[in-house]
C-alpha cells in the first residue's frame, strides 16, 4: 500500500467515525445503521447490550435515543491501524444525557473499532463501548426550550 492510499484510507475511517457521531446526534438511524456491514455488531459490555446486524443496530439505537429528553456526544480522534483491506483504531468520547425518567448521565468512553473496506467503502464491522468514567449526579444545565 502506498503512502498515498494510507493517507487516503485513514481519511475515509475518520469521515466514517464523524458520519456516526452526526448520525447519533440526528437520530438519523437508518443512516446509523448503514454506516455498518451487514453483520455489523455493536457491543455495550457494561449494560450487558449487544446488537448485531444493521436491523439489530438501528433498532437499538432508537430504542436507547427514545429514553432521553437530550443526549449530546462528542468524538474526539484516536488510532487507526491498517491491515490491508480491514483496520483497527480507538476513539474517545464524551456523552451528556438527561433522561425522560429524570436520569442523568455523564460519561467518558472509548469504542474500540474493527473497520472493513466494502463496495460502498469503509463501514464498521464492530464498535465495542467501553466507559472509562460515568457521573449520574443531576445535570446544572438543560436543554434550550423551542420557541
Amino acid at each position: 500500500m502506498s503512502n498515498l492510499e494510507s493517507i487516503v484510507d485513514r481519511f475515509e475511517i475518520e469521515a466514517l467515525r464523524g458520519e456516526f457521531t452526526d448520525a447519533v446526534m440526528m437520530r438519523d438511524y437508518n443512516r446509523l445503521a448503514s454506516l455498518f456491514t451487514e453483520d455489523g455488531v455493536v457491543r455495550v459490555p457494561h449494560i450487558n447490550a449487544q446488537a448485531v446486524s444493521r436491523k439489530e443496530i438501528r433498532a437499538g439505537a432508537e430504542r436507547q435515543q427514545g429514553l432521553w429528553d437530550y443526549f449530546v456526544q462528542t468524538t474526539h480522534p484516536g488510532t487507526i491501524q491498517l491491515a490491508g483491506d480491514t483496520a483497527v483504531g480507538r476513539a474517545y468520547v464524551s456523552e451528556l444525557m438527561h433522561g425522560r425518567n429524570g436520569r442523568c448521565e455523564l460519561n467518558y468512553a472509548v469504542y474500540h473499532d474493527c473497520y472493513r473496506r466494502t463496495e460502498d467503502g469503509w463501514k464498521f464491522a464492530e464498535r465495542v463501548y467501553e466507559v472509562r468514567y460515568l457521573d449520574t449526579t443531576p445535570l446544572a444545565g438543560s436543554a434550550p426550550q423551542a420557541s
